[in-house]
Formats: structure tokens, C-alpha cells, sequence
């Protein structure tokens, strides 16, 4: 699960589509959910399909050294142009099964006390290897990142 996450981070932070190198079936020959799953299977194509059953056989993906992992990800120290640390990533939020739609960061706090979340879009992220240690980079200073509309996890659907 780990790597289907990381690999989708890196997919979503590079703007492109581009996934397991074998093709998608075509919705149509796609099989349908039963009433019994208790979900609508409407979505094909690559990603992870939100229900309860696979909507194809198993494959495998072969994984790079030049590819990240979440839980190289997570814990991430986040820094701005003048190289100031202005977060760190807590978390990647996966959209529909498909995409990283997501970057939950925290943002102040000492020592995991008084800490806030934010939301940051993939996009507005780039990721860099810096003499072996990766670092996340953002268009920002850590008052604005400090403002920016709140994530509470709390919130979610268990």
C-alpha cells in the first residue's frame, strides 16, 4: 500500500499520467460491482478502485531507486526559496483511488504540541534529492503556510 501511494505522490507532483506500464482495459469490458459489494464501481482505469472487490487481475510494478516512498515522504522537512523550513509532510491524500490530490502538512507547533494541518496541492511542491536527504520545497513563507485554511483529521469519515 505504501508504494502505490508514493508512486502515485510522485506521479501527481510531476503533472503527468503516467502509471503501470500495461494497459487499462476499456470501461466497457470492465467488470461491474455486484449489489452485494455495496459499491458503485464506476470507476476504471489506473489507480486504486474504491470498493470491495478488484476490478482486475493482480499485477506488479517493479519500483525504481529513483522513486520515493511514503514513508520516505512522511516526515519530511518542508522549505521555501530562501531555504527556511516552513512545515513538515504528515501525510498524502489520495483522490478517488486515482491521484494525489494532496499534501497534508503541519505547520507550527513544538515538539507535536500546537501543531496545524493545511492541505497543499502536489502541484505547488517540487521534491529534491539534496546530497541524499529529500526535501520539499513550496512558494512560501511559514506565516502564509500558518494561514492557510485548516485540515482536521477529525473531520474525516471513519
Amino acid at each position: 500500500m505504501k508504494t502505490i501511494i508514493a508512486a502515485a505522490l510522485a506521479l501527481g507532483t510531476m503533472s503527468t499520467a503516467a502509471f503501470a506500464q500495461q494497459p487499462v482495459a476499456p470501461a466497457a469490458t470492465a467488470p461491474a460491482a455486484t449489489a452485494a459489494s455495496g459499491a458503485d464501481a464506476t470507476m476504471v482505469g489506473p489507480g486504486i478502485t474504491m470498493g470491495t472487490a478488484a476490478t482486475m487481475p493482480l499485477k506488479t510494478v517493479e519500483i525504481k531507486d529513483t522513486d520515493l516512498v511514503t514513508s520516505k515522504l512522511v516526515g519530511l522537512n518542508i522549505y521555501n526559496k530562501e531555504n527556511e523550513e516552513v512545515g513538515e509532510i504528515s501525510d498524502v491524500v489520495i483522490g478517488n483511488g486515482k491521484s494525489v490530490i494532496g499534501v497534508i502538512a503541519s505547520v507550527g507547533g513544538f515538539l507535536g504540541m500546537g501543531a496545524s494541518y493545511v492541505v497543499i496541492d502536489p502541484a505547488s511542491m517540487a521534491l529534491a534529492d539534496d546530497n541524499g536527504t529529500w526535501k520539499a520545497y513550496v512558494d512560501t513563507n511559514k506565516d502564509d503556510l500558518s494561514k492557510a485554511p485548516k485540515f482536521d483529521y477529525d473531520k474525516l469519515k471513519k
